[in-house]
């Protein structure tokens, strides 16, 4: 039996609220990008290499927040596709890194547009002092939550 005043308050709950929110964008999102033949996955994994060319497949896994396993899967029909390229064999040790094709940056540009517009629709309300002062609280929350002796180190 839990005691009263060790309930949290599920609507003024900030880790409630981020989870619920986090939900609410990725339903949006898997909506916007199910019509491009994409999953969040997907794109991700395209953004990721758009902003840092030449990441293995370890980097890309941990970019996207799914197993290396999942990654290198998704990595192998991107390839077939024509959307990334891969190279033959490592420049050191045994990462492979991974680069966009034209191709694969011609289908990022239309799935950033329609992510843009879920987060554009998202943040409608807020001015951009509060977006900026939101992106900082968020930044502040991943510091404080990988310190070491949280478990995520």
């Amino acid at each position: 039996m839990s005691q009263v005043g060790s309930s949290i308050d599920l609507e003024t709950s900030v880790g409630y609220l981020l989870k619920e929110a986090s939900s609410a964008l990725r339903t949006a999102m898997e909506a916007e990008l199910r019509p491009l033949g994409m999953t969040i996955t997907h794109y991700s994994c395209l953004e990721l290499l758009a902003q840092r060319p030449g990441l293995s497949n370890s980097e890309l896994a941990r970019g996207a927040f799914v197993t290396r396993q999942s990654m290198n899967v998704l990595l192998q029909a991107l390839e077939r596709e024509g959307l990334v390229r891969r190279a033959d064999r490592a420049p050191t040790g045994r990462a492979l890194p991974t680069e966009l094709t034209a191709a694969g940056r011609r289908q990022l540009a239309v799935a950033s547009a329609a992510v843009r517009g879920v987060e554009d629709r998202m943040t409608a309300d807020l001015t951009e002092a509060t977006r900026r002062q939101l992106a900082e609280a968020l930044a502040g929350f991943v510091t404080a939550l990988r310190q070491p002796g949280h478990g995520l180190d």
